[in-house]
């Protein structure tokens, strides 16, 4: 569905933070959908900013994009990953999130 980027479970994620792993999220839904809830940690960068803030994110890390459904976080990370960061996209997005919210 999107090329080249693979593709992680709100489960994998929600068990990953559950085992404390270091889990590096990027949520890039808008101001007004993150104000609803976001997951605990997630870096906030709006979709529409990606492009200029490329620079807050370390190459050397894994990060998970995260949206509403899973299609922006798929254009974020395809985005990401064509100028050289590890990326996974969570499929289903914030509907399919069981966790806790921020």
């Amino acid at each position: 569905m999107f090329g080249s980027v693979e593709t992680v479970s709100a489960d994998d994620v929600l068990t990953r933070k559950q085992q404390a792993e270091k889990v590096h999220l990027i949520d890039v839904r808008t101001k007004d959908e993150v104000d609803s809830g976001k997951i605990p940690g997630a870096l906030h960068i709006p979709l529409h900013e990606l492009p200029e803030r490329m620079s807050e994110i370390e190459k050397g890390k894994e990060y998970i994009l995260i949206c509403r459904s899973g299609n922006r976080s798929g254009k974020a990370a395809k985005l990401l990953k064509q100028n050289g960061f590890k990326v996974l996209n969570m499929s289903g997005g914030m509907m399919k999130w069981k966790g806790e919210r921020e």
